[in-house]
């Protein structure tokens, strides 16, 4: 890992409070008698976003450990537990298109296509470190999409297009501010430039759909 990033699972360590906050209300409050709405598949999909999650996190900090070994079983694992990710969307997907809402897919396909793009990306330049590293940051910026877009409404009482912008904003001004780094430190950042492409694309979808 290059030594710049060295703390870099010490940063992610922030996606635990972020998914606590987000999801207190609409799912942690109510353990362990649950709302009939959230069913096994709620419960299925939570527990493997948890998993990625750690995943996530625990990549860097084994780097900096210096436990190849476990690093590269971790690797392996997360080609079972991605795709894992990617399909407890689906039950989600149906209860949306059955409630007729259909403009509020948006929210778990823009998510799943920006994890499959920064995913695939960072498998296909696994061997190239500082291509495989940014696009594992850009993935992890996606997680501020289900955890931002709750903590606004629930907590905050912003509206949804308020939580929306500053959940983009927040986004933005995190690789701006990883570019910035690279560049001082001499670093090739062209995977964060992807990235900011990829989540404006996002972004302008979301305004055609909603605005």
């Amino acid at each position: 890992m290059e030594k710049a990033y060295k703390n870099l699972g010490f940063f992610l360590m922030l996606m635990i409070p972020l998914t606590f906050f987000g999801f207190y209300k609409t799912y942690l409050i109510q353990f362990p008698h649950f709302d009939k709405k959230i069913n096994y598949y709620v419960h299925l999909h939570a527990l493997i976003a948890v998993l990625w999650i750690m995943i996530i996190i625990a990549q860097p900090l084994l780097i900096r450990a210096r436990n190849f070994k476990a690093h590269r079983l971790v690797g392996r694992i997360s080609y079972i537990v991605f795709p894992l990710l990617i399909l407890s969307f689906i039950p989600q997907l149906f209860k949306i298109i059955e409630a007729g809402k259909l403009r509020f897919l948006f929210f778990p396909v823009g998510d799943a296509v920006l994890l499959i793009v920064f995913y695939s990306l960072a498998m296909y330049f696994r061997k190239k470190v500082y291509k495989h590293m940014r696009y594992v940051i850009a993935g992890a910026l996606v997680f501020l999409g289900p955890t931002v877009g709750r903590i606004g409404p629930i907590l905050l009482q912003w509206s949804d297009l308020k939580t929306q912008n500053i959940q983009y904003a927040i986004i933005y001004t995190i690789l701006l501010l990883l570019i910035f780094f690279d560049v001082r430190n001499g670093k090739k950042y062209q995977p964060y430039i992807i990235a900011t492409a990829f989540f404006a694309l996002h972004q302008l979808v979301y305004y055609i759909l909603f605005l």
